[in-house]
């Protein structure tokens, strides 16, 4: 066969036998690469900045709970993201209805497999809906406690008391009973004070409903008390029970502790040590504090029959 005849029965194709198509398709191909680098460039940037002006206007805002503000600065940011990314595979031809729907059968098999991460998107969606807690809260719960940070999709922040950083899983929270400190506005500051037997029960009472009333932090309503709670072993029991603001609950309890302390021993009032009567057989006897051995214990001996 001449080469012509072949050339007839094969013929050459267009990109291989036309030079200009080949640089066509090259500067196409490098046309699109960079046109894909400068949207992944631009669409980033536009996520970044406006992640940082969504927190900003939700942060300065009065209306907007600052509970919210994480998981809307994230879900903007990724959005824009997920949109920059079909852009640059549309820009290469990619038919994005099947890719979307490709994406989709991988999404089933990936929560198939992190049904456990997925129930922290579920539990963190059902805390951001019911608001249990909101940041700056004092909470416990699923065994630890600490003041809200941050309530994310997956975790929740908490700092405890000793600023050590928490992250709990929000499925641990949200399956668990969650105590919240913060949210009334109103605590009550309940503490016993215990006086000797001998002392009068009615002027301790006086003397601790006067510091109480005398407390501008201490609210009128509902009313102070300072009720007897028991009669112990060795000590009268009286309840110091007062409402206080809740920002205010810690230095209360604390302060009002010591200035009882201060104003009964002020007054002759006692407050005693745990003390025991012993009674022997031969018909004396006497009251030891706890902790001080009977006579013979130090040596091992039973006390006189």
């Amino acid at each position: 066969m001449s080469p012509k005849s072949f050339a007839a029965v094969l013929p050459l194709s267009p990109v291989l036998s036309t030079p200009d198509r080949l640089k066509d398709l090259l500067f196409s191909a490098a046309s699109n690469l960079v046109a894909a680098v400068i949207i992944l460039i631009i669409g980033f940037t536009i996520a970044r900045l406006a992640g940082r002006w969504l927190e900003r206007v939700l942060t300065r805002s009065l209306h907007i709970d600052s509970t919210l503000v994480p998981v809307s600065t994230t879900t903007v940011r990724y959005g824009i993201i997920a949109l920059t990314l079909i852009a640059v595979l549309g820009r290469f031809g990619v038919q994005t209805t099947s890719l979307i729907a490709v994406l989709g059968a991988a999404g089933l098999a990936v929560g198939l497999a992190l049904q456990g991460t997925l129930s922290n998107v579920a539990a963190g969606v059902m805390l951001l809906f019911l608001r249990p807690f909101r940041v700056g809260d004092y909470i416990t719960a699923a065994g630890t406690g600490g003041t809200v940070r941050e309530i994310g999709l997956f975790t929740t922040v908490l700092i405890d008391a000793d600023l050590v950083y928490i992250s709990v899983p929000n499925s641990m929270i949200f399956s668990s009973s969650i105590t919240n400190y913060s949210r009334e506005p109103t605590r009550r500051v309940n503490f016993t004070v215990g006086i000797d037997y001998s002392d009068d029960v009615e002027k301790a009472q006086a003397i601790i409903l006067d510091l109480l009333k005398s407390d501008p932090r201490i609210l009128p309503d509902p009313a102070p008390a300072a009720p007897v709670g028991a009669l112990s072993a060795s000590s009268v029991d009286i309840i110091v029970r007062c409402w206080t603001s809740t920002s205010d609950y810690w230095s209360v309890l604390y302060d009002l502790q010591k200035r009882v302390k201060l104003a009964l021993d002020k007054a002759g009032i006692t407050i005693p040590y745990p003390q025991h009567v012993v009674q022997f057989r031969d018909g004396s006897g006497g009251s030891l504090p706890t902790g001080v051995p009977t006579p013979g214990s130090a040596a091992g001996l039973t006390p006189p029959r």
